[in-house]
């Protein structure tokens, strides 16, 4: 899959002093399975280096303004912005990662100033604002968040959930596979939202008698906005204890209350994610349940991420 990155994530040296903040998770890890369609707004309309910028709200307006002179950078920030959004509306993306707290790239991290210096909070940058924009349901995340093992898992499920539908879609699927791509996918979207899990789910069972291609154009909307949502530890622990409900007529006793104190403590904060993961599937493959088996949700990404190892806390 293809994912645009901020230059400077990668290890390109165009931050305002020269410099890079590569960050080896995006470009070791997500590499391996990842092409990246590399961004810089700042680099493109200023240079390296620069003097660095900030974002100023004078008069209820949005400003770029130069730390070193004052000026107004606004419109070369602007049109920089739209040619590199142009550039990677090219691109099959399947997520944007971006550079946090930058006036161009930051994602709800830019500090905003007023005219007297203080800073009155902190808001999308330019560049990033104009992807919300122009891609409302594609995964997007900035590297200090992704620095969070919760936000970050999140964020891979969301990913690869979002390029596993585009390559569904690009099949041309018939209703049948749709049935089983929603089947699927049920518990990873238990996790994500119930209510839309259940929506979709209608949608799927086509009561009004919808031709396939605006059932399908109402499960992408549904699907991609559920796996945008957050998981939670409550909702990860009731998710958890359906899968147990598969066994409790093949578990002995004391099978029984192993599963059940490793879902207590994930719930508890005391044990990460993949111990009662792993352990629903060690019985799922010993009474050969392929119905979980087949579930994303026990494996929504490469195993060989390991992000569910350091998931021991939830927001």
């Amino acid at each position: 899959m293809k994912i645009a990155v901020s230059s400077c994530l990668l290890g390109e040296k165009i931050r305002f002093d020269g410099g890079h903040k590569h960050d080896h998770f995006v470009t070791d890890e997500l590499g391996r399975f990842a092409e990246f369609v590399p961004f810089c707004p700042e680099h493109l309309a200023f240079g390296t280096p620069r003097p660095s910028i900030r974002l100023l709200r004078s008069e209820n307006q949005l400003y770029v303004q130069s730390n070193k002179d004052q000026s107004d950078l606004t419109q070369r920030l602007f049109e920089t912005s739209c040619n590199e959004l142009s550039s990677i509306s090219n691109e099959p993306l399947s997520g944007i990662i971006f550079k946090s707290k930058s006036p161009s790239c930051g994602m709800g991290s830019a500090k905003v100033y007023l005219e007297n210096g203080f800073c009155e909070g902190k808001e999308d940058g330019v560049f990033a604002a104009m992807c919300k924009e122009r891609f409302p349901l594609l995964p997007m995340e900035e590297e200090g968040r992704l620095q969070d093992a919760w936000l970050r898992e999140n964020f891979v499920m969301q990913l690869f959930a979002f390029d596993a539908y585009e390559q569904f879609k690009a099949s041309a699927p018939t209703l049948g596979e749709l049935v089983r791509f929603h089947t699927l996918h049920k518990f990873l979207l238990q996790a994500k939202d119930e209510q839309l899990y259940r929506e979709l789910g209608n949608i799927v069972a086509n009561h009004t008698n919808l031709s396939i291609d605006v059932q399908l154009a109402l499960y992408e909307f549904g699907f991609k906005t559920a796996i945008s949502r957050k998981s939670s530890i409550k909702k990860t622990r009731n998710v958890l204890e359906h899968l147990a409900g598969f066994f409790k007529n093949n578990l002995t006793k004391d099978e029984k209350k192993i599963l059940h104190s490793h879902i207590s403590d994930f719930a508890d904060k005391i044990i990460p994610l993949i111990v009662p993961l792993s352990t629903i599937a060690l019985y799922a493959q010993k009474y050969e349940n392929r119905y979980l088996l087949e579930q994303t949700f026990l494996s929504p990404y490469p195993k060989t991420l390991a992000l569910r190892s350091h998931i021991d806390a939830g927001k």
